[in-house]
């Protein structure tokens, strides 16, 4: 399990040109949508369909990258990887972890408002 998510705010900033409007637009979006993801995740998970899976996981990887977190995201690289292999059983535990990587990140970018 990865540690701690902290934010690098001024890295991200850095990476949309300093555009702070982007930044606060794509942070909403992130916190709209985290139940979803979360249950998209559980959804291609319970489905069994490792293409649904590894999309999904691609998806998440995609999310926490976008706010530095690279430990979150290689952890979303790891099971997208297995999915890939069609090794879907046993990735319960996995796909646990990244759904609280996802609320995890949640928290920390509201309180970043």
């Amino acid at each position: 399990m990865a540690g701690a998510f902290t934010l690098d705010k001024a890295s991200i900033l850095e990476r949309l040109g300093g555009d702070e409007e982007i930044f606060s637009m794509m942070l909403d979006m992130y916190t709209d949508d985290v139940d979803s993801n979360c249950a998209n995740l559980a959804r291609a998970l319970a489905s069994g369909d490792a293409v649904t899976l590894q999309r999904e996981v691609h998806t998440v990887k995609g999310l926490l990258a976008t706010f530095s977190d690279d430990a979150g995201a290689a952890e979303a690289f790891a099971v997208e990887q297995k999915a890939k292999a069609g090794q879907v059983a046993g990735l319960e535990e996995a796909v646990q972890a990244l759904q609280a990587r996802l609320r995890e990140v949640a928290v920390v970018l509201e309180t970043a408002r």
